[in-house]
């Protein structure tokens, strides 16, 4: 058994790698997830705050044709037709504003969706080529270990073996040294 301690010990070392690695790499893939739903959940204040900003440039425009209509006796006409393309062209931009958010929006959502589906079926494959590794893994350490003790017990019988054979020649060579004394 001594001798099958470091061989099991090495495959469990690779074994916990491998199940680290898999974890991090599924984690990595939830963090990609988590940042692409942060993303579609960002369209909403983004939209918002784009809107606020067009409205704002509005009103400002409005203003600016207030001044010019309170400064210039007479240009009421005028600047209410100005106000007037003004609102016009602002009502389209708003309202393109909304369908291009909501497009973008809805094409990111898909692509997420498609990412996510393709990510899953990824991780399941994964998983299945891990846990056949894993399972092979097992095999070879059990083949190594396997021939490990057989090769321990090899070298015990040889070890038994040297140790006759030494016991032996020490008696030859006692009974030789007797026979040379006497």
């Amino acid at each position: 058994m001594a001798y099958t301690t470091p061989i099991t010990t090495a495959f469990e070392m690779q074994r916990a790698t491998i199940e680290q690695s898999q974890k991090a790499f599924e984690q990595t893939l939830e963090l990609q997830q988590t940042m692409n739903e942060a993303v579609v959940d960002s369209f909403d204040s983004q939209e918002s705050a784009q809107r606020r900003g067009v409205e704002l440039t509005q009103t400002l425009v409005h203003s600016y044709l207030d001044v010019i209509e309170s400064s210039m006796p007479g240009a009421a006409g005028t600047v209410d037709e100005v106000r007037a393309a003004v609102d016009e062209q602002y009502d389209f931009l708003l309202e393109n504003h909304a369908e291009v958010f909501e497009t973008v929006a809805g094409e990111y959502e898909q692509g997420v969706d498609a990412y996510d589906e393709l990510t899953e079926d990824y991780v399941e494959a994964v998983d299945e080529q891990v846990a056949m590794l894993v399972e092979a893994h097992e095999e070879l350490e059990a083949q190594s270990v396997d021939v490990a003790e057989e090769w321990g017990d090899q070298l015990e019988e040889l070890q038994d073996q040297v140790e006759d054979l030494q016991d032996q020649v020490s008696d030859v060579q006692e009974r030789a040294a007797a026979a040379v004394d006497a």
